[in-house]
């Protein structure tokens, strides 16, 4: 497929993730938490632990996996209200993505009737807060559930597999990775991949600003998705540490 030459304002490739940073620990309190970076964006990522699940899922004998997602006032240009009593429609079918896409990767039977709750509050905004939050989220996870083998309570890591996202999109008919907020409102085709480690899709979310979309783009988008996970996933294995990936990847 003949693709046209683009130039991207931060003069990356159309295959380069921006700089991405997650950094483990971030904060002192929750269980566990990582301050994920890509690009200008940002975002805070917490996992509480709490020995009880929803009623729904009492005597299943099972856990449960939830989040919550909110952006702080000035993450933007323009100040946001806070979300108080009433949660926005775009963060409700944001914190239902994280919280489905962590569950695609935890054995909630291993987990027992405890529930891990998810809080992803976006700092800064310059695009792709809901993916940079999942892979953030996804870390913090782990290093919440790692406690509770530390306190000999579970004798394995109840996570299946590495979990990430990253946006996807056509810029001037080009399939390009990793969409900054400039991109993504001129994009034609804004998607984002939820992916795991092993290439099983978790969730694909898209759609074509004015002109439809052939299969063949969006094979080269995935592709381009696919590549970028790659070098996500290994940024949440350093930030992690070796002890940890063992546990993971013993099960992959």
């Amino acid at each position: 497929m003949e693709q046209n030459r683009i130039i991207r304002s931060d003069r990356r490739g159309p295959g380069e993730l921006r700089p991405i940073k997650v950094t483990r620990s971030y904060l002192r309190h929750p269980e566990g938490s990582a301050l994920i970076e890509l690009g200008d964006t940002r975002v805070i990522c917490t996992a509480s632990l709490e020995e009880k699940v929803p009623p729904f899922l009492n005597g299943r004998t099972q856990g449960w996996v939830t989040a919550e997602y909110a952006m702080l006032p000035r993450s933007t240009e323009v100040r946001v209200n806070r979300e108080r009593t009433v949660v926005n429609a775009r963060s409700l079918e944001i914190q239902r993505l994280i919280g489905r896409s962590l569950r695609a990767v935890t054995d909630l039977k291993a987990l027992g009737e405890r529930t891990i709750k998810i809080d992803c509050d976006v700092l800064q905004a310059d695009g792709g807060t809901r993916t940079a939050a999942i892979s953030g989220a996804f870390v913090a996870m782990v290093e919440a559930m790692t406690t509770l083998i530390e306190k000999e309570i579970l004798a394995a890591l109840p996570v299946e597999e590495y979990l990430s996202a990253v946006s996807v999109g056509l810029v001037d008919n080009t399939p390009v990775l990793d969409l900054s907020f400039e991109e993504d409102s001129a994009a034609g085709v804004d998607m984002n991949i939820i992916m795991t480690s092993s290439g099983k899709l978790v969730e694909i979310q898209g759609s074509a600003e004015e002109n439809p979309f052939s299969r063949e783009q969006l094979d080269s988008m995935l592709d381009l998705a696919a590549r970028g996970m790659l070098e996500i996933t290994a940024c949440q294995k350093e930030a992690l540490g070796p002890k940890i990936d063992r546990l993971i990847s013993r099960l992959s």
